[in-house]
């Protein structure tokens, strides 16, 4: 192959322009260069050709006419200009980023108290502190740093006294290290905020502490830590008891056949873990699960639990029935993220798609499967990745085939470049397969692929965040969706109709409930945008049975519901026609809230609206917290009582479905399809990758026993059947490893394409 053909060829100055540009997106690259590369200090404006040293930080500065230590840049270009504001909002963004650092890691600093004993007046406030420290003799001749000072008489001593700490806290942090090497802990350990909270305290204790004990750790300290977790849940529980909640299932096994069952509940204010249950002995009929389910029920309260979310497999179903046959009024619903990844499992198996799928892995394992290869690759794309993990194998298709679609013009330089072409490994047949990424006709599909996905994948985010709930807006968008997906066929139907079967066979029975029709019906956004909603037979009918079942035995209020008031929020009458009101047409509106503020007059469909619009879609909540379990349930820890191991799980869990929800809300998690475990990405990654997926997407209901109910499946976990064949791990049935005491925690995921130069971390 040779740099011949055409335009990918690149410039004889690329490899030199690339030597001296940083692997960053940091917006100061795109007008400045280093000028040496083994100098990262050293860098050059291309604007005026200044050069300076501090990095780019400082040519930010110099560009945005900023800071004391910089002469201002002396273009006066339009493009100057740009540069100039583009770099202001830059250096402003990277202050109010390290202002909130400090802000934050300060208030965790506070929120450590420590009561002091025979304190004294040779104590130094350490900085960043809001308790003072005492120190050693030595420290009585040095002082706490200042950081507001910035007179020049106390510039040397500030110097001295940052050296002196810099060096007191590597010293400390030599110990840290050595416990985190020695006992296998994980790295990402330290970016938690109980370990800097621990840190604080054990300052703040001072010399001479003396360590917990065994007996402390599974004793006292963990019932007084159950406690704690249990009161920051406080407001949920109030909120579920206000406008009720979900309960979700979900169970896992290990090679051994262990099996635990997961009992979670969802209310507007995110997901909670209730309790696990060691199930080895009994297999998971619909009794079991019903039994299971219904006692969580009488626990919560009867009247606070609106529906439970499963997937559709046949036991399931079978507890659907036991539960309409007790509880008439409780609903029963699907998971939308489950059912929706089978959607995008459908469509991609189709051929066209399915072509498109595997043309895009045979180029990935291939570059990835060569140390040279991905090198190279790394080298075109300034060390981005070009495979993206998602949480199931399907989303890890879709933000892959996206990443490969952003990164066209530098993958198809690099496969006609000469760098490319020296490599032993591309003469293979393999490496030529993987050049199919010059075809036009697979640039081609590959968008036609992206365009068909795209809908459903925000349908699939929408439902799979634990901030929002859902239920107001699944059925709604999942509209938009089939809209979207016909327009990127030119709304003809000989061409969409074949994706439009398979999402709505998958909808069928599961995401087309009395339920979810009525809370498209009470959801504004959609009803007062398209009137004609409620002319529609189909949410009509679905409308007067979830009325029906709401309100079971209680005709006086269904008949003020779907009678009186109902005719009212229609033709907008009373509160729902203030002008503020209108706050509906912003889809990031809460219908919950808005349901509350302007539905007084109508008290019976107010109850319904409230309750139902606070309602999850999806149990994936509950499905992937599985790391507690893993560390926990081993064979090293056996010793743990059932009471102690309930409530060890139960802090592990909740805390990191807490830690979860903030780090979503604080735009921490760009996307929550994002992962940082590689598994559910196996198949860009290795042939037969896709083996070792995580999630077993069950599609339609098992075939039972004649005249039992039960599953053959579960017949034949009974009698040992499948003891001989290796399982699959899913979302449901994991091979836990219980030997394996230390398992570590999955790092923090940022997204991979954000690079951070060394001056602005």
């Amino acid at each position: 192959m040779s740099t011949e053909q055409g335009d990918f060829a690149p410039d004889a100055g690329t490899e030199a322009t690339n030597l001296l540009k940083r692997n960053s997106d940091d917006v100061g690259w795109e007008y400045g260069v280093l000028v040496d590369a083994s100098n990262k200090d050293k860098v050059k404006c291309k604007l005026c050709d200044k050069e300076m040293r501090g990095g780019i930080h400082r040519l930010k500065e110099h560009l945005a006419h900023e800071g004391k230590n910089v002469k201002k840049c002396i273009a006066r270009t339009p493009l100057a200009m740009e540069a100039k504001e583009k770099c202001k909002k830059a250096l402003a963004d990277a202050k109010r980023k390290r202002e909130e650092k400090t802000v934050r890691e300060l208030e965790i600093r506070e929120e450590v108290h420590v009561s002091r004993v025979g304190t004294d007046s040779d104590e130094v406030t350490c900085v960043g502190s809001s308790q003072p420290h005492k120190l050693g003799l030595i420290d009585k001749w040095t002082r706490a740093i200042d950081p507001k000072a910035t007179k020049s008489d106390s510039l040397k001593q500030q110097q001295l006294n940052k050296e002196l700490w810099k060096e007191r806290t590597n010293e400390v942090h030599k110990y840290i290290a050595r416990w985190a090497y020695t006992h296998a802990i994980a790295f990402n350990a330290c970016d938690n905020d109980e370990f800097k909270q621990m840190c604080e305290a054990i300052g703040q204790f001072g010399p001479g502490l003396v360590p917990p004990t065994q007996d402390a750790l599974r004793g006292k300290l963990l019932e007084e830590e159950y406690e704690r977790t249990k009161s920051l849940l406080q407001e949920r529980e109030a909120e579920k008891m206000k406008n009720g909640c979900s309960i979700m299932t979900d169970a896992w096994s290990d090679r051994k056949r262990r099996s635990i069952m997961n009992l979670c509940t969802n209310c507007a204010d995110g997901t909670s873990f209730i309790s696990s249950k060691e199930m080895s002995h009994v297999s998971h009929t619909s009794e079991v699960i019903f039994d299971l389910v219904d006692k969580a029920i009488e626990e919560i309260g009867v009247d606070n639990v609106v529906q439970v979310v499963t997937d559709n497999t046949s036991n399931n179903m079978g507890a659907k029935r036991l539960l309409e046959e007790k509880r008439p009024h409780i609903f029963w619903t699907s998971c939308a993220a489950h059912t929706i990844n089978l959607m995008l499992q459908g469509i991609g198996n189709m051929t066209r798609f399915k072509k498109v799928v595997d043309q895009a892995k045979a180029f990935t394992i291939f570059v990835y499967g060569h140390t040279r290869t991905l090198e190279c690759l790394r080298y075109f794309t300034e060390g981005k990745e070009v495979v993206r993990p998602g949480v199931t194998r399907f989303a890890s298709n879709f933000l892959t085939l996206s990443s490969i679609q952003e990164k066209k013009d530098q993958l198809r330089k690099m496969v006609v470049h000469s760098r490319w072409d020296s490599l032993k490994d591309v003469k293979s047949k393999k490496g030529k397969e993987a050049t199919t990424i010059l075809s036009p006709s697979f640039w081609k599909d590959m968008k036609l692929t992206l365009t068909v996905f795209e809908p459903l994948v925000k349908v699939l985010r929408l439902v799979d965040g634990d901030v929002r709930p859902s239920m107001g807006f699944l059925y709604g968008e999942l509209l938009k969706a089939k809209r979207q997906i016909k327009e990127a066929f030119g709304n003809v139907e000989a061409r969409f109709k074949d994706v439009i079967a398979i999402i709505d066979k998958k909808m069928n029975g599961r995401l087309d409930s009395s339920l979810h029709l009525t809370a498209y019906l009470l959801n504004p956004h959609y009803s007062y945008s398209g009137p004609s909603i409620f002319d529609q037979p189909k949410i009509s009918e679905g409308f007067i049975v979830c009325v029906e079942k709401f309100y079971y035995h209680d005709e006086h209020m269904q008949h003020q519901a779907a009678n009186i008031e109902l005719k009212k929020f229609q033709n907008r009458e009373g509160p729902f026609s203030k002008k503020l009101a209108r706050t509906f047409e912003n889809f990031d509106y809460n219908p919950t809230s808005w349901w509350r503020l302007y539905g007084y007059e109508t008290p019976a469909l107010q109850k319904m609206a409230t309750r139902i619009l606070s309602l999850t879609k999806s149990s994936s909540g509950c499905e992937r917290n599985w790391s507690g379990f893993e560390g926990i349930h081993t064979k090293k820890r056996n010793r743990l009582t059932t009471t102690r191991l309930n409530k060890l799980v139960y802090i592990q869990f909740n805390s990191k479905l807490l830690s979860k929800r903030e780090k979503i809300k604080s735009n921490k998690i760009t996307d929550v399809l994002l992962s940082s475990d590689t598994t559910e990405a196996q198949g860009f990654l290795q042939e037969g990758g896709d083996d070792c997926a995580l999630v077993d997407f069950r599609d339609e209901e098992e075939d039972e026993m004649e005249g039992t109910r039960i599953p053959w499946s579960v017949i034949g976990e009974a009698v040992g059947a499948d003891e001989q064949l290796e399982l699959l791990r899913s979302a449901r049935v994991r091979e836990l490893y219980a030997e394996e005491e230390f398992e570590s925690e999955e790092e923090e995921y940022e997204d991979e394409d954000l690079c951070y130069s060394e001056d602005e971390i």
